[in-house]
């Protein structure tokens, strides 16, 4: 079951849902980001961002799927959960440095799994495919150094098997 909330409601909602006796939803088991801007073809006519948070209630054997769209697809912002649920702490934090959710309240907002000096955030659906810059060892400088992306995009064509040489055996 997913609950679609309003960012301003977002933690009056999550609270709710975790103090109230008989929803009992203690646990948050994942938080992640969502880049609805190709959804549907193209047909989807909404916000862009969202964070979805997934939630378990032990007690009752239920679990929930609460969705938040960020208003704003050029700063997309929306409450943090750490002072709810302290597990959301890191799935915050990759959903930032993926798809540059930020999660207002958050503690410790910086990048978890790229690169301190990485631009941009990788799972955003405008993200180029090779990067905007890569990095090699440099045994002149003896450092790493970083440089614009330097991969010519190509189209790889698969070598076709033909049955008749498939193995080595000629038909």
């Amino acid at each position: 079951m997913t609950v679609v909330v309003k960012a301003a409601n977002y933690l009056e909602v999550c609270k709710q849902l975790r103090d109230d006796p008989s929803l009992r939803f203690e646990q948050l088991m994942d938080v992640a980001g969502v880049d609805y801007s190709t959804y549907g073809d193209g047909a989807y006519d909404g916000p862009r961002f969202a964070a979805v948070t997934h939630l378990l209630s032990i007690a009752n054997n239920w679990r929930l799927r609460v969705r938040v769209f960020a208003p704003d697809d050029e700063v997309p912002i929306v409450p943090s959960l750490v002072d709810i649920w302290t597990s959301a702490n890191w799935y915050e934090r990759e959903a930032f440095d993926l798809y540059g959710i930020v999660f207002e309240g958050h503690p410790d907002l910086r990048r978890i799994l790229t690169d301190y000096g990485f631009i941009g955030h990788p799972f955003r659906k405008d993200f180029p495919i090779s990067g905007y810059v890569e990095m090699r060892y440099d045994p002149e400088e003896k450092r790493v150094v970083y440089q614009p992306v330097t991969i010519e995009p190509r189209e790889i064509t698969p070598r076709v098997i033909r049955e008749d040489r498939y193995g080595g055996l000629k038909h």
